[in-house]
């Protein structure tokens, strides 16, 4: 491996190391298996939502809460 490939990877880690201050969720869309069928649970300009049934209902359901647990810390404020 050449050395301008070992910076960069010590530089990625590095900004992994420094997450809450370096990194921030604008856009994703995942998926998220369900006890009965997967959800496809996404981020939008600031809101996260879910194509369940019960997050139409709500506005937050299962899904985006496993999201928000999983992604404590490095998602925008709602």
């Amino acid at each position: 491996m050449d050395s301008g490939m070992i910076s960069k990877i010590e530089k990625g880690k590095r900004y992994a190391e420094e997450r809450d201050q370096r990194i921030r969720f604008k856009t994703f869309e995942v998926a998220v298996d369900g006890d009965n069928t997967t959800h496809t649970v996404s981020l939008m300009e600031g809101k996260m939502s879910c194509d369940c049934d019960f997050f139409a209902g709500r506005g937050r359901c299962s899904h985006t809460i496993a999201m928000e647990y999983s992604l404590e810390g490095m998602l925008p404020p709602s």
